[in-house]
């Protein structure tokens, strides 16, 4: 029974975005964290360099599991399907930064939120709002049928 509702779930695109998103996500804010731990940096410019890093490595672990998992692409790898994907990427790297760079820089920590624990907060926001930029993107740009 179980398997069925899990299997049901997968059947869905969105679903499926989600848990690579969840997955890379994980994986961005790991690789961020591990840079702001290896430089110190929590603010300005410099944080937007490593939310910037940790983004493109996360992107890169997705191309693969959204190619061939999410949306079901069976052709071969190609360039233009790359740089498709790239691009959509970089657009949603720029949100994401420029989110995370706004609220961190410009807004106060609140909660009692140590400074590096409201960039999280800020990555947080950032991340649900590229999330629906890069799925469209992703499905009607990149992976279109």
């Amino acid at each position: 029974m179980i398997k069925k509702i899990i299997n049901f779930f997968l059947k869905f695109q969105f679903v499926r975005f989600a848990i690579i998103g969840v997955m890379n996500t994980g994986l961005d804010f790991g690789v961020l964290n591990l840079l702001i731990f290896a430089t110190g940096v929590r603010e300005g410019l410099s944080l937007a360099l490593l939310n910037s890093i940790s983004f493109s490595v996360a992107t890169a672990n997705s191309y693969l599991w959204n190619k061939y998992w999410t949306f079901k692409d069976k052709d071969a790898v190609r360039a233009a399907e790359i740089g498709q994907f790239l691009t959509v990427s970089l657009i949603g790297l720029g949100i994401n930064s420029s989110i995370v760079y706004l609220i961190s820089t410009f807004i106060d920590p609140i909660l009692g939120l140590s400074p590096a624990m409201w960039v999280n907060a800020s990555k947080v926001i950032a991340t649900g709002i590229a999330l629906f930029w890069n799925f469209l993107g992703y499905k009607f740009i990149v992976f279109k049928k």
